[in-house]
């Protein structure tokens, strides 16, 4: 089945914070404490209400399974930044297939809904498995540089995919 990205709404709020809360999202995240109820909501309403922002979920087989996060929409620039999470315990086996379909779809939003000519994003290095699917879909690494997560400086390497270099077969 063909992946799909909706809107996420105040019926996503719960199960965005339970995908998010996964041991194994906060280990490649720039905020790896626990997130609370509290904190979780005030992001959710500010996100939701920001036209620069783009909260999406991610339906795999018609089932909310992810999230895909645009930040920064800048439609004079035709930038934006991106990230995503899946929903790592309920997708089970079917967690690389999911990986693919989304980022497919996060890719054709970007170009095609929104208008962009140049997505980035924003991975730890030693993220290898999703800097590995960003080159995939034709993302280069356009730098380096070293942030502080939880007081320990971490490698981030930032990825940028634009229009022109879409690989062959995907939508124009």
């Amino acid at each position: 089945m063909t992946a799909v990205l909706r809107e996420a709404d105040e019926t996503d709020l719960d199960r965005i914070r339970r995908w998010r809360n996964h041991p194994a999202v906060r280990q490649v995240s720039f905020t790896t404490h626990e997130i609370g109820a509290d904190e979780h909501r005030a992001w959710f309403s500010k996100a939701l209400a920001d036209p620069t922002r783009r909260v999406l979920v991610y339906l795999h087989e018609g089932t909310p399974a992810g999230v895909v996060l645009f930040s920064d929409i800048d439609p004079g620039a035709g930038s934006a930044e991106w990230g995503f999470y899946l929903d790592n315990e309920g997708l089970g086996r079917n967690l690389l297939a999911a990986w693919l379909r989304l980022e497919q779809a996060a890719v054709d939003y970007a170009f095609d809904e929104l208008g962009l000519q140049v997505v980035g994003g924003a991975t730890l290095a030693d993220n290898r498995q999703v800097l590995q699917l960003h080159k995939r879909f034709g993302f280069t690494e356009a730098r380096r540089y070293v942030r502080d997560v939880d007081g320990v400086p971490r490698e981030v390497v930032w990825t940028e995919l634009r229009a022109a270099d879409r690989r062959p077969g995907r939508k124009r």
